[in-house]
């Protein structure tokens, strides 16, 4: 599929970018922002109950601004993205921003921003993040772009999956790690794109959520998968089936 192999590109040319003072996101945000006609990117976790407080990328100041405000108020784009599951698109902040948001849209008016694209990074239930694009000029975003878009939100989803808890403070288990070059994981991924029929980003964005889910390694869940204890049933969006 086209969008697959999309999400495929970026993770590949996030990877390869490396540089040791760029981490995951930041790369991601950087990629995006340069493909995409807007002003300002970030990436910032979430949680069921709504912003976690942790910025993992932004392009500016501005937009870490903006994105620490939404976590502040309670209130914003990406804030209404990742409770209803699905983008908040507002092209226009001026005409219905400041109804929708009062707080925050009066702060990103100040800020000139004149259209903002919130993009939920979930799987299935399971809320990980928001990608947030900004721009200073009001408009839609075309057909071409969206779709673009949407494939760098499923690109942040796997890269926020495989983030490594650097600062030691006993993270989730399954964001423990860099993005894993062991053989199991990379044998469990072809497995679950067969078995689910999907490209092997789709699979291996799905093994994370399934170890996220249940607060397990990615390594572990990986080894079930090779060793056949688990299998990915589509219909159970990447659960065991007995």
């Amino acid at each position: 599929m086209v969008h697959d192999a999309r999400v495929s590109e970026i993770l590949s040319l996030v990877v390869a970018d490396g540089g040791q003072d760029a981490s995951l996101p930041v790369r991601l945000s950087v990629r995006c922002l340069s493909a995409l006609p807007v002003s300002g990117v970030g990436v910032a976790l979430m949680t069921d109950d709504g912003p976690s407080g942790v910025v993992l990328a932004a392009t500016d100041g501005r937009a870490r601004h903006l994105e620490e405000l939404q976590f502040a108020l309670g209130e914003g784009p990406c804030v209404e993205a990742s409770r209803s599951g699905r983008p908040v698109l507002q092209p226009d902040l001026l005409a219905t921003g400041p109804a929708r948001w009062p707080g925050f849209a009066a702060a990103a008016l100040d800020a000139r921003i004149s259209a903002i694209f919130a993009f939920p990074l979930q799987v299935g239930a399971i809320r990980v993040g928001v990608l947030d694009l900004y721009r200073d000029t009001p408009g839609q975003l075309e057909t071409a772009e969206l779709a673009d878009a949407l494939a760098f939100a499923d690109a942040a989803t796997v890269v926020v999956l495989h983030l490594q808890d650097t600062d030691g403070s006993g993270g989730h288990p399954a964001l423990a790690g860099p993005i894993d070059s062991r053989a199991e994981i990379h044998q469990a991924t072809g497995m679950i794109a067969v078995q689910l029929g999907v490209g092997l980003a789709e699979a291996l964005l799905r093994l994370r959520a399934h170890a996220y889910a249940g607060g397990r390694p990615v390594a572990d869940v990986a080894a079930d998968v090779v060793n056949r204890r688990l299998r990915f049933d589509d219909s159970a969006s990447g659960g065991e089936r007995q």
